[in-house]
Order: structure tokens, then C-alpha cells, then sequence
């Protein structure tokens, strides 16, 4: 039985897919198994997954969302730490190692996250915290997390999917760790393509600051902050 189960939703992620691929068999770690949910691509993905069919799962739906590709992934993973990798993440050799070795040694923790880069841009995150938690998304989906702990993603929401997770679980009794560590990086062009610079949401006429703050607000609401 693998350890790890690394679950990928991909909605037309022909640039990238192949190069995520390869940094997964190119791990030092190499207990798991690969979950590729294809949410109903009209490119090239499906091709590309398919000259992988040995080595990964595959799973073919109507496109339903990224969350939903999620959830489809985690119901029929078979291990007992589960992570999730977009299409456009390029693993270091040594990620899956560090993570598991760190939830290993933290059994108070119920998942662990790192820094990664989005292209040449370095995101350096914090240590766990509560109250930093409540206020802001600053914990990236692609965390290592124990299976037992995990709650699913909420379907409904079409933003901020990872803090609703993370603030469903810390409302649980379940926190994470800090590794600090860059330890992915993101391509361009893919799912985190709409990432603006900090200073962009003090434009209030932006269309993209306008969606970020309605769905701030929507979470805030869900989880009385």
C-alpha cells in the first residue's frame, strides 16, 4: 500500500502537466501513488496523462471544478497522508521526503505546508498561527495532510477553497506546521495565473479586487470572523 497519495485536478493543463509529472517521479520519496482527475479538459491533457497510465490512476469527469476533482481523488486514495498538487507545480527532488518526515516527527500536527516560488517571485509564508489563520489566506492547498483529518473541499465555493479547508479543520481541533523551506515552484500560466501584486488591492475598481474581496466576505461570513 503507498504512504502518500498525490492527487492532481486538471482542467487543461497541456503546458504544464508533463514537467508536474516528471518532478513527481523524480522524488527522493517514492512510496505513493499518483491521482490524476481530468475535470472534463478539451486539450491535450488527457493525452499526455495517458502515456502515463501505468504509473497513475487516472480519472476521467464532466467538469465540475477543482474542488470536486479534489474530493474525487481523496475518496479513492488508499493512503493515509494525502496531498494536492495543482498541474502547473514543479516539485523539488526532495519535497515529498522533507513533508513526510516533518508530519512524522509532528504528531500534534494534522498537515504541514512550506514557502514556494511563483516563477522568479519567492512567496515566504509564517509559521502556524491561529489568529494570522482567522484573518488572511496564507496557506497554499499543496500541504501534506493526514487522511483521517481531512474534511473534503466545499463544492459551493468558487474562491478560496484552501482557507475555507484550513479554517474547517482548525475549527475541528486540527492545525498544521510550518517547514521553511521553498520546496515548489509554480509555473506561469496555470492555476495561479490571477495572483496580483499586493498593492493591486487598493484599486477597488479592479474587476479581480472586487471578485477577491466578495469572496473574502463569503468566507468570513461561513466561519463568523
Amino acid at each position: 500500500m503507498p504512504q502518500l497519495s498525490i492527487i492532481i485536478p486538471i482542467y487543461n493543463a497541456e503546458k504544464t502537466l508533463e514537467q508536474c509529472l516528471q518532478s513527481i517521479f523524480n522524488q527522493t520519496f517514492k512510496n505513493f501513488e499518483v491521482i490524476a482527475v481530468n475535470d472534463g479538459s478539451t486539450d491535450n491533457s488527457l493525452k499526455i496523462l495517458q502515456k502515463y497510465q501505468r504509473q497513475i490512476i487516472i480519472i476521467n469527469q464532466p467538469n465540475q471544478g477543482a474542488a470536486a476533482a479534489r474530493n474525487a481523488g481523496a475518496k479513492i486514495s488508499r493512503s493515509q497522508f494525502l496531498i494536492f498538487g495543482d498541474a502547473d507545480i514543479i516539485m523539488t527532488e526532495k519535497m515529498l521526503e522533507i513533508m513526510i518526515n516533518a508530519l512524522r516527527e509532528k504528531p500534534m500536527a494534522s498537515y504541514v505546508y512550506s514557502s514556494f516560488k511563483f516563477g522568479a517571485k519567492t512567496f515566504r509564508l509564517w509559521p502556524f498561527d491561529p489568529k494570522k489563520l482567522r484573518k488572511m489566506p496564507y496557506i497554499h492547498t499543496t500541504s501534506l495532510i493526514r487522511k483521517e483529518h481531512f474534511p473534503g473541499f466545499d463544492k459551493k465555493l468558487k474562491r478560496f477553497q484552501d482557507w475555507d479547508l484550513w479554517l474547517t479543520m482548525l475549527e475541528r481541533g486540527h492545525k498544521g506546521f510550518f517547514i521553511n523551506q521553498v520546496l515548489f515552484t509554480v509555473k506561469p500560466g496555470g492555476t495561479m495565473s490571477n495572483w496580483l501584486p499586493r498593492f493591486a488591492y487598493n484599486l477597488p475598481w479592479l474587476k479581480k479586487v472586487r471578485q477577491y474581496k466578495n469572496a473574502e466576505k463569503i468566507i468570513k461570513e461561513k466561519h463568523n470572523l
